[in-house]
């Protein structure tokens, strides 16, 4: 098996080779399946800043997916974000709701949709990794002993689902190179019945 490591210099190199419309695809499916997972924990160990952006990561959806009238819903879902209290320079010191991966992984869908840069689709990625090790982290102390599951086999699993992921989006490679842009609502729905269940799923 590859190591996870190799694995998420070839999901890096993929992105960068691949069109913004692809990346944007791609970025909010990772955050998708995160922030279901979030949003499936018990009540009380949901994060409040976290489940609001479900109204964002939808929006996003319907950008990346061909629908241009959502970029305003986006910009404004990413400006309430700039300006509220949990974006600042703060470090340690501030609130750290944005960095909960789940969060952080759909603003940085968000801007890969507004910005077509492909350093967010990257950091998106590397978001879901960390998720994972995180949360083996947890089980570990909740445990006190050896997880049954390897570590970097769960990360290397990840990222294989995060490669496989771009080869069903690469189908879709014409539809979705001027998405952002705007496709004919016929086009638009296909690709949301084609692409976001399957990107969605925690399969």
């Amino acid at each position: 098996m590859d190591t996870w490591q190799g694995l998420s210099v070839v999901v890096d190199e993929r992105l960068r080779a691949v069109s913004s419309g692809e990346r944007g695809v791609f970025a909010a499916g990772v955050a998708e399946r995160l922030l279901s997972w979030h949003e499936a924990l018990p009540e009380d160990e949901q994060a409040p800043f976290t489940m609001s952006l479900r109204p964002l990561l939808n929006s996003v959806w319907q950008g990346v997916l061909g629908d241009s009238t959502a970029f305003s819903a986006v910009k404004r879902g990413v400006g309430e974000y700039i300006l509220s209290e949990y974006c600042h320079n703060d470090g340690q010191d501030g609130p750290d709701d944005a960095d909960e991966s789940a969060a952080a992984a759909t603003l940085y869908a968000a801007h890969a949709y507004l910005f077509s840069c492909q350093e967010f689709a990257v950091w998106t990625s590397g978001r879901a990794v960390e998720a994972i090790d995180q949360h083996l982290q947890y089980l570990a102390e909740q445990r006190g002993d050896e997880l049954p599951v390897d570590t970097d086999e769960a990360l290397a699993s990840e990222l294989q689902r995060q490669l496989r992921d771009l080869d069903l989006i690469a189908r879709y490679s014409k539809d979705l190179r001027h998405a952002g842009l705007g496709v004919p609502i016929d086009t638009s729905i296909r690709l949301r019945v084609e692409l976001r269940a399957p990107l969605s799923s925690r399969e």
